[in-house]
């Protein structure tokens, strides 16, 4: 099992931080490698990533989530097996630290060679600082679903 873990300071208000997260099909304007997720009900969502020609479809669950502190989630179906959490914290009223953790089991001798070699660890950093990029630029989230209640298009 490989992990990375990445923490972010974000000059905006946790509860912009965290309501951005949650919109999880924003995902791919500032993750490399996530061609498309689609949000299928309250917990679950659909992957789609392609990270250096090797493209994969997954579903993943939503296990646990408290609106401003914390999210995490699990695979449930497909190829990539992994998990992760995503803790909030108020820095102050304008700035968040974002800490990001996730754990994944390499398939394979390129993936385990690129977990070896740190570069998971770099991706993650660098998907960390273009989210901190892509919610500074816009000062407010991008939707206004934040997982404690169900979303307009679910009522």
């Amino acid at each position: 099992m490989a992990s990375v873990q990445e923490a972010v300071d974000v000059d905006v208000p946790i509860r912009v931080a965290y309501d951005q997260w949650t919109q999880f099909e924003s995902f791919p304007q500032f993750m490399g490698g996530v061609e498309r997720i689609t949000q299928l009900d309250a917990t679950r969502t659909h992957w789609v990533t392609n990270i250096d020609g090797v493209k994969r479809e997954f579903d993943a669950e939503i296990t646990e989530q408290h609106p401003e502190e914390r999210i995490a989630w699990t695979s449930t179906s497909g190829e990539a097996k992994h998990a992760g959490v995503v803790t909030f914290h108020r820095l102050d009223d304008a700035r968040t630290r974002v800490m990001i953790q996730i754990d994944w089991e390499p398939e394979g001798l390129v993936e385990k060679a690129g977990a070896a070699l740190g570069f998971d660890d770099r991706r993650v950093k660098a998907d960390a600082k273009k989210f901190k990029e892509f919610i500074e630029s816009r000062g407010t989230e991008t939707g206004a679903w934040r997982g404690d209640v169900p979303r307009p298009d679910q009522q």
